[in-house]
Parts: C-alpha cells; structure tokens; sequence
C-alpha cells in the first residue's frame, strides 16, 4: 500500500518553532519583530475586511437576480419582466419552399 507524504511536510512542532524564532531575531533582530508582527496583523485584518466587502456584494447581486424579473427557459427576460414567445423557425422554414 502506498502513502503520500504532505506537499509541505508536517506543521512544525516545539523545536521547529524555537528555531525559526531564533532565524527570525537573527535577521530582523528584537526591535523589529513586534512591529512586524504588528504589521502582518494588520494586513491580515485588512485582507479580512475586503473578503467580507466582496462576499456582502456578492449576497446583494444574488438577492437583486432572485428578486428580478422571472426568466424563460432561455434565461432572458423582457425589460418588464415578462417572457417573450420565440418565432417557431419550422413554420418560416416551411413556407419559403412552398414559395420558390
């Protein structure tokens, strides 16, 4: 039986973190790490702020196309919402032979 191994190994664990921490205060050193973390939190609030913009305009376009005129099963609509019969083409067909 085959396994897969994670695309990105397993969530690092005590040791891992420690070191990472220690390369982090190596390159940026002590002073600048809260300020980068505070940095990333506010990226990261603001990311969370234009998710939730884009996903409030998209419930309102979907309550505006639920609320809207009632669509044919072509899925166009008249512009007062009523659907208009489609010319039977087979009739139009028909009588252009018996003409020519």
């Amino acid at each position: 039986m085959l396994t897969t191994a994670p695309l990105f190994g397993a969530i690092p664990g005590g040791p891992e973190m420690l070191i990472i921490l220690l390369v982090l205060v190596l390159l940026f050193g002590a002073n600048k790490i809260p300020k980068l973390a505070r940095s990333t939190g506010q990226a990261m609030g603001e990311f969370k702020k234009g998710r939730e913009e884009i996903e409030d305009e998209l419930q309102e376009m979907k309550g505006e196309t639920d609320t809207t005129g009632e669509t044919d099963t072509t899925g166009e609509t008249s512009a007062d919402g009523a659907s208009e019969p489609e010319p039977e083409i087979g009739a139009d067909a028909d009588a252009e032979t018996e003409t020519n």
